[in-house]
This record gives structure tokens, C-alpha cells and sequence, in this order.
């Protein structure tokens, strides 16, 4: 056996009866927090050139692909070959210029290109299940950067907020902040949070998807009213 395989039935083994019960308890959810953290470690790695502990980390973060493909396996969604095979055949239909006939001679063409087929896979692809006025932004984002994210898009389209968004707070905190008491300020409430079983990453993330729901419901209910 390759040792995919291997690891694929270690992971098999730890979510059945008999086996982890860390492991069993585990779902997608629970698991994100885990992911950040190893890919984390692996940009650690990456960035010092560190090439003994980069493959190490490279390992955590393939087991957490095979933990969440183990999962979606118990459930019947799909497993770890459906992914594998998925990535594989975008890789194909993403690099015609390898696998097909045409050919492109820099990295600029190979963009375009990549942009143009990307943008077509999208376009012919499952329709969206809702519309947004907020940019596109990466879902990787780190949720400070993407809760600063969200409030700069609230201001500069000057955008109506929900009940998730206190702005009369957030002018009261403004004014008492510097860069000192703002990083204390964070460490404080990441303790805090860490002292009562929080998840402070996991909660401003949550935040922050609840105010753009609630921007996006305002703007469509304000779409129909004007059309009414």
C-alpha cells in the first residue's frame, strides 16, 4: 500500500467505534480553528526555509484534508479520491497550454489564462445562492482582517447595518483608543475568552458573516420596497 493509503486507514481507524475519542467528536466546525493553526505553522516554515519541519507541517496540514474528507465519507458526500480526483481534473482543464494543444510562453499569459477559464467554470457553474453588495474576499482570511474588511466596505458604501452593529459604540471606542491600548485591549478579550473555553478567532468570524447577512437582508428589503 502507498503510504496515502496508510494514512487514509489511520484516519478511518481513529473515527471508528473503539478508537479516538477526540477524534470522534471532531466535525468540520470544530476543526477550522486546527486548520488555521497548521497552515500557520507551515507559512512559519516556509518563510525561515526551515525544509526538516516544512514537511513535517505539510503532513498536519494534509491530515486535516483527510479528516474532513473522512467525515464527509461517513456522511456520504463524497471522500478523499472524489477530492483528489476533483483537483486533479481542474489542473488539466486549467493548463490547456500543457495538456492541450495551445501553447503560452510566460507566467502573464498563463494568468490570463487561468483568470479566463476560472471566470467561464464560474459563469457555467451552480448559480450562487444569494447576492451580496461586499466584494469578494478570500474565505482564508484571518477574522480580524476580515472583520476590518467588512467595516471598510460598511463605510465606504456607506452601507445600512443590523442590529448586529452598534455604531454609537464604535464612535465611543474610537475615540478612546492609540495602538497600545488597542493591542492590549485584544489581548485582554483573546484571555478572556481563552479562560472560558472560547473560541475568539472562531466568534469574530462568526461576527462578521452575521453583519454582512444583515447589510445584505437590509439592501434587499430596501430593493423591494422601492420596486413595491
Amino acid at each position: 500500500m502507498s503510504a496515502i493509503d496508510d494514512l487514509l486507514q489511520t484516519m478511518a481507524r481513529l473515527r471508528e467505534p473503539g478508537g479516538c475519542p477526540w477524534d470522534q467528536e471532531q466535525t468540520h466546525a470544530t476543526l477550522v480553528r486546527c486548520l488555521i493553526d497548521e497552515v500557520s505553522e507551515l507559512i512559519d516554515t516556509i518563510d525561515r526555509g526551515d525544509m526538516p519541519h516544512m514537511r513535517e507541517e505539510l503532513g498536519d496540514v494534509l491530515i486535516q484534508v483527510v479528516f474532513h474528507a473522512r467525515m464527509a465519507e461517513e456522511k456520504g458526500w463524497f471522500n478523499f479520491d472524489d477530492v483528489a480526483r476533483e483537483i486533479n481534473e481542474k489542473l488539466v482543464r486549467r493548463h490547456p497550454h500543457v495538456f492541450g494543444s495551445g501553447k503560452l510562453d510566460t507566467s502573464a499569459e498563463v494568468i490570463t489564462q487561468w483568470d479566463a477559464i476560472k471566470a467561464q467554470e464560474k459563469k457555467n457553474g451552480p448559480a450562487a445562492s444569494g447576492t451580496t453588495v461586499f466584494k469578494e474576499m478570500p474565505p482564508r482570511l484571518p477574522a480580524l482582517m476580515l472583520a476590518e474588511a467588512v467595516w471598510k466596505q460598511i463605510e465606504k458604501k456607506d452601507l445600512p447595518v443590523g442590529a448586529s452593529v452598534d455604531r454609537a459604540r464604535i464612535t465611543a471606542l474610537s475615540t478612546q483608543l492609540d495602538e497600545k491600548t488597542l493591542g492590549q485591549k485584544l489581548f485582554e478579550l483573546t484571555a478572556a475568552a481563552r479562560a472560558e473555553g472560547l473560541d475568539p478567532e472562531g466568534a469574530l468570524r462568526l461576527h462578521a458573516t452575521r453583519v454582512m447577512r444583515e447589510v445584505d437582508a437590509k439592501i434587499a428589503a430596501g430593493a423591494v420596497s422601492e420596486r413595491t
